[in-house]
């Protein structure tokens, strides 16, 4: 390996560390709410419907900022985005946890803000991976996103476990803030040694010419708006109504359920993992393994359709999910990277991310009615009909030529 390419790896392992930190800083915030939910309502004086507004007020909050922010990342440096939304996400946790006993409502409306902070970080994030690493590590650096979003929910449970609540949300503070003051410095100091640079678009110009719209058409940009919103309804609701799947469904006591629940996401936690090493076996052929994983997903979707072994059961699901997480996960680490010659990476990456969670959310609801006329085998196939849309989508075709 030359000089050149050992430098280049080694930034990019850099700025890839530098931002797994930060999203695990995030992610950390992120799942506070669930950890100390217990402790709130038990000794806290607040009960379950508090506690769910301000889940749901997060969210809508959180995917809003992140079609917001996601164009706003494209045209200001993502040093002053992301530092800005953890430090902005830090302190309104503080905040939240200084005035949630004694003025509720305003608490309510401060968490509100946290989500919408939070999502200054990732599309901007993507975007600086995206136009200062090789496009060969690009995928490589988003794997640290993974290991964010699996270490920041047992890292909440852990300072849960053994801090008052209120305690727990500060630290979270102190971690928001500093990492924010961190990614300012260091990409300060990176910019000065030229590692990250301002990088000019090739087809910024064109897009001015003919539009931007034409320039996402020409990347397919339908295409994978369609894959983020059937995986999005896979990778989160379907995910989140697993334990109700395995109590109801198979019979499992709420125990049982927990545990099992427990072991399938930390087996998918390895998703993203295998999502890059299959690209990569497939000649780092995007629609190859996007046709592969959604086929294999239809595939374990009808199988537990039809097999009602619960441990066989439970294997299909497992690997159905995966399947269509490692579709996601071309969006996340190939495709939204791939945009850098467009300048519009961080714009492309929170649209669709705000995509994905929009189709999630409305999906949990209608799924919860779905379940009590139709049943979990209607609803099985209402996934596999899905999988079944992802693999159209992904079906290659010719584009016919224009006559002259």
């Amino acid at each position: 390996m030359s000089l050149f390419k050992q430098e280049k790896a080694k930034n990019a392992f850099f700025i890839g560390l530098l931002c797994s930190i930060s999203y695990l800083a995030v992610y950390f915030a992120r799942n506070i709410l669930s950890a100390v939910s217990p402790a709130m309502t038990e000794g806290g004086g607040f009960d379950n419907e508090y506690i769910g507004s301000l889940s749901s007020l997060y969210f809508i909050t959180y995917a809003t900022g992140q079609l917001i922010n996601g164009i706003i990342g494209d045209r200001i440096p993502a040093k002053f985005m992301i530092s800005f939304g953890l430090i902005l996400g830090g302190v309104s946790n503080f905040v939240f946890s200084a005035v949630s006993v004694t003025s509720p409502n305003v608490a309510l409306y401060v968490y509100g803000m946290t989500g919408f902070f939070l999502s200054m970080i990732y599309a901007p994030m993507t975007k600086v991976i995206a136009e200062n690493t090789d496009p060969l590590y690009a995928p490589r650096c988003s794997l640290g996103y993974t290991f964010s979003e699996f270490f920041g929910s047992p890292l909440a449970g852990v300072a849960a476990a053994f801090l008052a609540w209120q305690s727990t949300f500060r630290l979270s503070s102190a971690f928001l803030g500093i990492m924010g003051i961190t990614i300012f410095l260091v990409f300060s100091l990176l910019e000065k040694k030229g590692v990250i640079k301002p990088f000019v678009a090739p087809e910024a110009e064109k897009s001015e010419k003919k539009g931007k719209i034409h320039i996402l058409f020409k990347h397919r940009i339908v295409k994978f708006t369609l894959i983020s919103v059937v995986t999005g309804v896979v990778r989160t609701t379907v995910v989140f109504w697993l334990p109700t799947y395995l109590s109801q469904n198979l019979g499992f006591s709420a125990e049982h359920s927990a545990l099992i629940f427990t072991a399938s996401t930390f087996v998918m936690s390895f998703t993203t993992f295998i999502a890059v090493f299959v690209y990569e076996r497939l000649g780092r052929s995007m629609d190859r393994a996007l046709l592969c994983f959604f086929i294999s997903a239809a595939l374990f979707f009808g199988i537990l359709y039809a097999v009602k072994n619960p441990v066989i059961n439970i294997i299909c699901l497992v690997l159905a999910i995966m399947s269509s997480g490692c579709a996601a996960s071309m969006i996340w680490v190939r495709y939204c990277p791939g945009l850098r010659d467009t300048g519009m990476v961080s714009g492309v990456t929170g649209f669709l991310d705000f995509v994905s969670y929009m189709s999630a959310s409305i999906s949990s609801t209608v799924f919860a009615d779905a379940v009590g006329s139709i049943g979990w085998n209607g609803l099985i196939l209402i996934w596999f009909g899905l999988m079944v849309v992802g693999v159209v989508v992904c079906l290659p075709y010719k584009r016919k030529k224009q006559k002259a």
